[in-house]
């Protein structure tokens, strides 16, 4: 084992476990802690361990062939699978596009005390893909720089409110150990699905695939090629490793801060701090309902303004990381399945005019409830879309004619 051979496979990884941080996932974490307290800990580090052995498979398929996963879909299926697969990654792709808008419009949002309205936050996230592909022109390994700082700024925001919230340690232990959920019902059922659904991201198969090939391996040396692949493992268990620790930070702040808590509860705490926002919270007894706007704003009505702009700062981190894989995996997947070289400049021109559209309208015409509840409703698309990443993945590791001695036996 080389430390300096580790840092050298450091870098795809990384980029890859932003999709376990964008906003759909911070939503899904902050709405079962809200929901289930505790209980549903041990599906989000089971969903993160499937992801790890999935992430795994596809980047191993990447280091063995020298091809991403959209090429080898192009060169194994006919013509309509392959059309009906580029078709669904697009879709998962444009959905989180929307995810990541959504976030940093709420997060600009409230970092500006309303001023910046959300549809003004909207359209300050069109320009911020282009400042990513200006950051692209430096370098691949600077990018990746760039995005460990983003990570790290998530991991000290969200970590700084699981200090001063101070969470059950007796409880968080259990809910990651023993698979329970003790009086659940169909509310904590649908956000165990939601935690699958905006844990293993679809496209980010064909983006880890993909991004494995910016190292230079001699794929006709067996030892080198072995020895890739056990750097890029290594490598994706300590990234996934921080984002599911960043991920028990959120779920657990709202387990342990607002389980079981009432609108009346929150809305009162909220007057008596002279919120601006208090008229969130209808003061009746019905179970309180967050997401990443309100989650912010009953955080700063209970632990202070500075909990509300670290949340913020956190979420706009979120959403601002995800950018640029959801860009690149644009781009592999347009190239692998149809073999069009757009630059891109046009890809992210297109993808994100698709994604920013409905956005947009919403933000116009509707309020931030609407706005956020298309973050859970993105979380089930994600699901849904989730089969058409993994059969191909599933099925060609574990093809001796495409892995050759690299095939996956089970």
């Amino acid at each position: 084992f080389s430390f300096r051979k580790l840092w050298a496979f450091t870098g795809p990884g990384f980029l890859m476990s932003i999709a376990y941080l964008d906003p759909g996932n911070i939503e899904s974490d902050l709405q079962s802690g809200a929901v289930a307290g505790f209980k549903l800990l041990w599906v989000l580090m089971l969903a993160t361990i499937i992801g790890l052995l999935l992430q795994r498979l596809a980047a191993r398929l990447g280091v063995v062939t020298g091809l991403h996963l959209a090429e080898v879909c192009n060169r194994q299926y006919q013509k309509v699978p392959r059309i009906i697969l580029w078709l669904m990654v697009e879709l998962a792709i444009i959905g989180s596009d929307m995810q990541e808008v959504i976030g940093s419009a709420i997060a600009i949002n409230l970092l500006s005390v309303g001023k910046i309205p959300l549809w003004g936050g909207v359209l300050i996230t069109i320009a911020d893909t282009f400042v990513f592909l200006f950051l692209d022109k430096y370098g691949l390994r600077k990018l990746e720089a760039f995005f460990g700082f983003l990570i790290t700024i998530m991991a000290l925001t969200f970590g700084y409110e699981y200090i001063t919230v101070k969470p059950d340690q007796e409880k968080l232990l259990k809910g990651l150990f023993v698979p329970y959920c003790q009086n659940c019902g169909t509310p904590q059922l649908e956000q165990a699905v939601g935690i699958v659904g905006a844990v293993i991201m679809p496209h980010n198969m064909y983006l880890h695939s993909a991004l494995v090939k910016s190292r230079q391996v001699n794929r006709a040396n067996k030892r080198e090629v072995r020895e890739a692949n056990k750097y890029f493992f290594i490598e994706s268990c300590i990234a996934l490793f921080v984002s599911f620790i960043i991920n028990i930070f959120v779920v657990t702040v709202f387990a342990e801060a607002f389980f079981e808590k009432t609108n009346a509860d929150v809305s009162s705490v909220c007057v008596n701090a002279s919120s601006p926002h208090s008229s969130l919270f209808p003061n009746n007894n019905q179970t309180l309902e967050v997401d990443i706007y309100k989650g912010g704003v009953v955080l700063g009505c209970y632990f202070g303004p500075a909990a509300l702009y670290i949340w913020a700062i956190g979420i706009l981190a979120a959403g601002q990381s995800s950018t640029m894989t959801g860009t690149y995996s644009g781009q592999f997947v347009m190239e692998g399945f149809l073999n069009l070289r757009w630059s891109r400049f046009a890809r992210v021109l297109l993808t994100r005019s698709i994604a920013i559209t409905p956005t947009l309208f919403v933000a116009i015409f509707q309020d931030v409830e609407h706005l956020t509840g298309m973050n859970d409703f993105l979380n089930v698309l994600m699901s849904l879309q989730l089969p058409f990443a993994l059969i191909p993945v599933l099925t060609f590791t574990s093809l001796p004619s495409v892995m050759n001695d690299f095939a996956n036996g089970l």
